[in-house]
């Protein structure tokens, strides 16, 4: 009844309460952004080594595994943020800000499976993978604790999330990292990030009920320089990364390979338009939600498909 008092106070409707406890710990967890622990399949597939009984057992579970530790971060995050969140006009309706789910549920749901990720990582990967899944779950809870409000570094904090999940779909397989893919991956992930960031940033402009509170130190000239760089450094290294032919020719009918720099570039071009509006407010809604941006990333894939299979 408070905060149904409080939002009435402010002039504005009370957030709905769909479902059930259960119901609103898994929208706590975000299954739209699961999509992204798909990255983990971005070495192997480059690689051509997706396609096997082991590259798909390891790549599920390692799928699961992060789609847990970010469930966890989720979870805890809104929790912290729940006051700050009732005063959004779309963070409201969280589960965690609208009442649906206790905010003591929140962080017991939290640490579980915060323990349980990399405690299986530990029992069932390699060493190597278990440690980096154990310390991108330590990354991001420190960013949810206090790296979120430092200025660049929340930034690449969040395009390092990305990284570690191609680097992690690498060391599942043995597979070695052309530097070319990692500054492809890193600055394709941080023109994404600056971009929803330079959203934000334009959608709250004069809002006083922002939740994030950094926003209102970065202006959006820097936001926008930022996705600017990372998007021209992105297709650089993506251009080096097709045109590194190793010595070997190709023996395919087209260079597919390198006939993909022209998707690449179209799929950011594409994305940029959303940055420029300031519409580019969640990746994956951009992403799944453009049918062009669709087409073009479906082109682009079959093209470095053909490539791969050397057709």
């Amino acid at each position: 009844m408070t905060l149904l008092r409080e939002r009435s106070d402010r002039g504005q409707a009370a957030p709905s309460v769909r479902g059930g406890l259960l119901t609103g710990l898994l929208r706590t967890a975000r299954p739209k952004q699961w999509v992204k622990n798909v990255l983990v399949v971005a070495a192997p597939a480059a690689a051509g080594v997706l396609f096997t009984a082991h590259a798909l057992t390891r790549l599920a579970l390692l799928f699961v595994l992060f789609t847990a530790c970010a469930a966890a971060v989720y979870l805890v995050n809104d929790a912290r943020d729940a006051e700050a969140d009732r005063a959004h006009p779309v963070k409201c309706r969280r589960p965690v800000a609208a009442g649906q789910v206790p905010v003591p549920a929140a962080y017991a749901a939290g640490i579980v499976l915060g323990v349980l990720a990399p405690a299986a990582a530990a029992l069932l990967c390699p060493p190597a993978l278990a440690a980096l899944l154990a310390g991108y779950l330590v990354m991001q809870l420190a960013y949810c604790v206090s790296l979120k409000h430092v200025l660049v570094v929340d930034l690449a904090v969040v395009t390092a999330g990305f990284v570690m999940r191609a680097v992690a779909g690498g060391l599942a397989l043995g597979i070695p990292l052309s530097r070319w893919f990692l500054i492809t991956t890193g600055f394709g992930a941080l023109f994404m990030v600056a971009a929803k960031r330079y959203s934000e940033a334009v959608q709250l402009a004069g809002n006083d009920g922002a939740t994030r509170a950094l926003l209102t130190e970065y202006t959006t000239g820097y936001l926008r320089f930022v996705w600017q760089l990372a998007a021209g450094v992105a297709v650089l290294g993506y251009c080096l990364w097709a045109l590194e032919e190793g010595g070997v020719p190709h023996t395919s009918v087209l260079p597919w390979r390198q006939l993909s720099v022209v998707a690449f570039v179209l799929a950011v071009l594409r994305y940029a338009v959303f940055a420029d509006r300031g519409t580019a407010g969640e990746p994956e809604d951009v992403v799944l939600g453009d049918r062009a941006l669709a087409l073009i990333g479906l082109v682009w894939a079959a093209m470095y498909a053909l490539a791969v299979a050397d057709w």
